[in-house]
C-alpha cells in the first residue's frame, strides 16, 4: 500500500502565487489545497487534516499572524511557514518568535520551498508528541500539575524536585530518554517556569536539519552568502536572545557544528554565515537527546568538551515501564483529552483493559500510550474501553521488568461490582496498582536478598526512586550491603 501523501495548505491572496506553489509541490508529491484568503483558511483548517500551511503574512480579512496563532492553538506540532516580501521580514521574524516553523521571502527560489517544506514535515514527523502538555481537569486526585507533567511516581517526584531547583536559572540543561519520554514538554516546562517565560521558546530538532544547512539554521546567514541568500536571514540562536533555545536530538550535530556550537555556549557570540559583525545573544541552552552521549563520546562521534558543556545539570527522563503506577493517571487524561477533541463521551476504562496497558512494555512510551488511547476511543462503541477495543499486541499482555506476570488488576482489586462512577474506578485502580507495585517490589528484595540497591537495578528505577517507594508502602528496608 502506498504510504498517504502529505496535505500543506497554501493560503495566499495572489492566485498566480498560489497556482505556482500547487504545481511545484504537487510535481514533488505533495497533496495541495489552497485559500484565497485567511477567513478561507481558518475554515478549511477547521474541517480537514492538514500537516503543513503556508501562508502570506499580508492577507485581507484575516491576516497570516491571525492564521499562525490559530493553527498553532488547534495543533501546536503542526508547522506553518510564512511568505513574506522584503518589506515585512521584521514581521516575519516576529512570527517566528511566536512560533512559525520559518519563513520564505518573496520572490522566491523553488529549491528554497523545497528545502524547507522537506525540513518541516521531517521535523514534524520527528517531533515529540505533547503527550502530557496541556493538563485536563480530569486528573485524579493527588497528580501534579505545576509543570504540565502527570504522574505520582517516584521517578516523577524527583523529576519535580529537579524542575524547582532549575526551572528559574540560566543554567543549561541536557534532557535524555527515550523516544516518547517526553523530553521536550520538560524543556517547556523549564522554559514557562522560568523569568524567561515571556522570551521566545525556539525548538530546533537537529534530526531534522541537512548537515550542509546546520550552520545558516543555527546562526543564519548574510545576504549572498550562498546560491539562493536573497536576503539576509537570523539563525535560531538570534531568534531565541532574551528567552530558550532547545536543541532537541543534540546528539545529530556533526562533529565540524559542534566547535562552533561550543564556542557559543562558551562567549554568547558568534557571526552569521557569510558575515563579519559579532552578534551577541542571551539564551538559556536546553538540549535534549535519545543516545548514550558517553558512548559516542568513546566512539569519536561527539566531543567530549561539549558534552561537559551542555551537561551541567543533567535530567535522565524515566521509559513509562519504569512509572507503571502513573499509566492509569496517563489514560484518564488522554480520555478527557480526546474525548474533547473527537467529540466523544467516554467515561472510564474497564479494568480488565487497563490491566492490559499497565502490563504492556511501551517501546513507544507516552506517545505510544497517546495513540493507543486515541484509537481505543474511537472503536469503543459504548461508555467505557474494553479489552475488545485494544490492539492485538496490547491485549496479548506482557511481563514486568521483574521478570514474572503482572496480576491482573482485575484479580488485584474486588471488582464482583463495578464502580458507578469515574471516581470510583480512580480509587478501584490506585489500590490496585499500590498492591501490584508492593508485589513487586517484595518480589525484587527476595530476589536480591534485601539488596535495596540490587533489587532497583532489577526493577529499573533509582535506588532513591525505590526507596521513596518503600516509604510510601510502608515497606521496611533490608539494604544487605
Amino acid at each position: 500500500m502506498l504510504p498517504e501523501k502529505k496535505q500543506i495548505l497554501v493560503v495566499d491572496d495572489e492566485a498566480n502565487l498560489r497556482r505556482v506553489l500547487s504545481a511545484q509541490l504537487g510535481r514533488d508529491g505533495y497533496e495541495v489545497h489552497t485559500a484565497e484568503d485567511g477567513e478561507e483558511g481558518l475554515a478549511f483548517l477547521k474541517e480537514h487534516h492538514i500537516d503543513l500551511v503556508i501562508t502570506d503574512l499580508r492577507m485581507p480579512k484575516v491576516d497570516g499572524m491571525d492564521l499562525l496563532r490559530a493553527a498553532l492553538r488547534d495543533d501546536p506540532s503542526r508547522p506553518v511557514v510564512l511568505l513574506t516580501a522584503h518589506g515585512t521580514v521584521d514581521n516575519a521574524v516576529e512570527a517566528l518568535k511566536t512560533g512559525a516553523f520559518d519563513y520564505i521571502t518573496k520572490p522566491f527560489d523553488q529549491n528554497e520551498v523545497r528545502v524547507v517544506v522537506k525540513k518541516a514535515l521531517r521535523t514534524r514527523d520527528l517531533a515529540s508528541a505533547d503527550a502530557t502538555r496541556d493538563v485536563s481537569a480530569a486528573q485524579p486526585r493527588g497528580g501534579s500539575d505545576r509543570f504540565g507533567i502527570i504522574g505520582e511516581s517516584p521517578p516523577i517526584q524527583e523529576l519535580y524536585a529537579i524542575l524547582e531547583r532549575v526551572a528559574d536559572t540560566p543554567t543549561t540543561v541536557l534532557i535524555s530518554g527515550e523516544s516518547g519520554t517526553g523530553k521536550e514538554l520538560v524543556a517547556r516546562a523549564l522554559h514557562e517556569n522560568s523569568g524567561r517565560r515571556d522570551r521566545p521558546f525556539i525548538k530546533v530538532n537537529c534530526a531534522a536539519i541537512p548537515k550542509d544547512l546546520m550552520e545558516s539554521e543555527l546562526f543564519g546567514y548574510e545576504r549572498g552568502a550562498f546560491t539562493g541568500a536573497v536576503a539576509s536571514k537570523p539563525g535560531r540562536f538570534e531568534l531565541a536572545s532574551g528567552g530558550t533555545l532547545f536543541l532537541d536530538e543534540i546528539g545529530e550535530i556533526p562533529n565540524e557544528m559542534q566547535v562552533k556550537l561550543l564556542r557559543v555556549l562558551q562567549e554568547s557570540e558568534f557571526e552569521r554565515v557569510g558575515g563579519i559583525k559579532t552578534i551577541h545573544v542571551d539564551v538559556r541552552l536546553v538540549a535534549a537527546t535519545n543516545r548514550d552521549l558517553k558512548r559516542e563520546i568513546a566512539a569519536g562521534t561527539f566531543r567530549e568538551d561539549l558534552f561537559y558543556r551542555l551537561n551541567v545539570v543533567p535530567i535522565a527522563l524515566p521509559a513509562l515501564r519504569d512509572r507503571r503506577s502513573d499509566i492509569p493517571h496517563l489514560c484518564t487524561h488522554f480520555v478527557a483529552k480526546f474525548n474533547a477533541r473527537l467529540k466523544k463521551s467516554i467515561e472510564s476504562i474497564e479494568p480488565e483493559a487497563l490491566e492490559r496497558l499497565a502490563s504492556h512494555a511501551w517501546p513507544g512510551n507516552i506517545r505510544e500510550l497517546e495513540n493507543v488511547v486515541e484509537r481505543a476511543l474511537l472503536f469503543a462503541d459504548g461508555a467505557r474501553i474494553r479489552l475488545d477495543d485494544l490492539p492485538e499486541e496490547i491485549r496479548g499482555g506482557a511481563t514486568s521488568a521483574a521478570g514474572a506476570s503482572l496480576p491482573l488488576v482485575a484479580a488485584a482489586a474486588d471488582t464482583s461490582a463495578a464502580p458507578s462512577t469515574p471516581d470510583g474506578l480512580k480509587e478501584q485502580v490506585k489500590a490496585a496498582m499500590s498492591k501490584l507495585e508492593r508485589d513487586l517490589i517484595e518480589r525484587a528484595l527476595k530476589q536480591t536478598h534485601g539488596n535495596v540497591t540490587h533489587a532497583a537495578r532489577l526493577l529499573k528505577i533509582s535506588r532513591k526512586g525505590l526507596q521513596l517507594k518503600m516509604k510510601e508502602l510502608n515497606l521496611r528496608e533490608r539494604d544487605a550491603e
